[in-house]
């Protein structure tokens, strides 16, 4: 079941966000104790940390539900358990998780879900605070309708579990929906592959192409290839230019008496200067929109298959230590994973194929394609050219073809 979440804002007063804000400022705590607590002592389990430690923190803050003081020491268990795996794996060298914030889970005890889910058009909570149960007002958005519509359907499900969330001082509801996969007759034939700058895809409208008038010829279909532009090798070449240009104005302020400097990536002013820049959420963005593309209707969706590293297979060959930092930076398995996930949630079905000489083999007359002086561009033997990310495409729709072994694209 695919999980989407919502995050809706509050109409907060004075005494509301005075409120959430002790909540939140007890809840940090504990989650904050108890994590270090979990750490240094090698405790992961959260229900032997609870065991443990409510008793102590049910007596010290007295006047937050009981309920609440599970979910902090829970989900301090979660960020200990993570941080132990991380560091065994030698991913992070600090002692204890550093934890700046928190989202409040509030279960179905300590807010009203089940009348919340009864109701037609939701526009008000109730939450355990200190001051009791009280009232808070919400201000839906057009997302928001949209998922409720599913669950007034039956499409999807609302979670039990709410998270209050605190950002730029205000605060959010967060909704988790729980949706159906769909079940929906495949409308399309579609095959994509992932390149430095663009996605490659083959596109077959399986209604429009076998129809009464191609009955007598059904095995010879006519793709539609195009390619999606998404640029993520030049975001990350225009990116690293400007964090080598704050690198090269910092330098001054970190020289070392002996005529070098020390590692700027590692100070203070250089991280508060690139954390301001937007190169991830360019790419989800990029990412959502190619995968919102390719699943516009049910499909059968087809791509190779990566490995679990795509990136490092790639540039294990390669000298050129930019093309190198560009294929590092491509989203390979997140945009596969996008893709996967927008195509359950709208009735296609993903499929895997082998990646073997996809992009070097002709898709008309299954010859070994030869190189010309385009890198893009090769030339089969028989006569004509190919470009390299249309035969890739169109191979490996073969590949899912009963007769693909007898073509000679395995």
């Amino acid at each position: 079941m695919l999980c989407r979440a919502v995050a809706v804002e509050l109409e907060v007063t004075k005494e509301l966000n005075s409120l959430l804000y002790s909540v939140e400022s007890a809840y940090l705590n504990i989650v904050r104790e108890v994590a270090m607590y979990a750490v240094a002592n090698n405790v992961t389990s959260a229900t032997q940390l609870q065991s443990l430690l409510y008793r102590k923190y049910r007596l010290e803050y007295q006047d937050l539900n009981s309920q609440l003081v599970i979910q902090a020491i829970r989900q301090a268990a979660q960020i200990a358990k993570s941080f132990v795996e991380r560091r065994r794996k030698g991913l992070v060298h600090k002692s204890y998780p550093e934890i700046k914030t928190v989202s409040i889970r509030f279960t179905e005890f300590t807010w009203n879900y089940e009348e919340f889910v009864k109701s037609v058009a939701p526009v008000r909570l109730e939450l355990s605070l200190p001051s009791g149960r009280t009232e808070v007002w919400l201000r839906p958005h057009k997302h928001f309708w949209q998922y409720w519509w599913r669950v007034l359907t039956g499409e999807a499900e609302l979670a039990s579990t709410l998270m209050i969330k605190r950002r730029l001082n205000r605060w959010y509801a967060v909704f988790i929906f729980k949706l159906k996969p769909r079940q929906e007759v495949p409308q399309r034939v579609v095959a994509f592959d992932i390149n430095e700058n663009t996605v490659a895809v083959s596109r077959i409208d399986i209604i429009a192409t076998i129809d009464k008038i191609a009955d007598w010829n059904r095995r010879y279909l006519m793709p539609e290839l195009y390619s999606i532009r998404t640029d993520f090798g030049r975001l990350a070449r225009r990116y690293e230019a400007i964090r080598n240009a704050i690198i090269e104005k910092l330098k001054p302020g970190f020289a070392l008496p002996n005529g070098k400097y020390m590692n700027i990536t590692n100070t203070r002013e250089y991280r508060k200067r690139v954390k301001h820049l937007r190169e991830s959420g360019r790419k989800v963005g990029r990412v959502r929109h190619v995968a919102s593309e390719l699943t516009k209707n049910p499909s059968i969706i087809i791509t190779e298959e990566l490995g679990e590293k795509p990136q490092d297979e790639m540039i294990s060959d390669l000298e050129s230590g930019g093309l190198r930092h560009r294929i590092k930076q491509i989203p390979f398995k997140a945009l596969e994973k996008t893709v996967e996930d927008k195509a359950l949630e709208r009735g296609s079905k993903l499929f895997h194929v082998s990646s073997y000489r996809n992009s070097r083999v002709c898709p008309i007359h299954f010859t070994r394609l030869e190189s010309t002086d385009d890198w893009h561009t090769l030339q089969c033997p028989l006569g004509h050219y190919v470009d390299r990310d249309h035969a890739s495409v169109m191979n490996m729709a073969w590949k899912t073809t009963p007769e693909a072994w007898t073509k000679g694209v395995w």
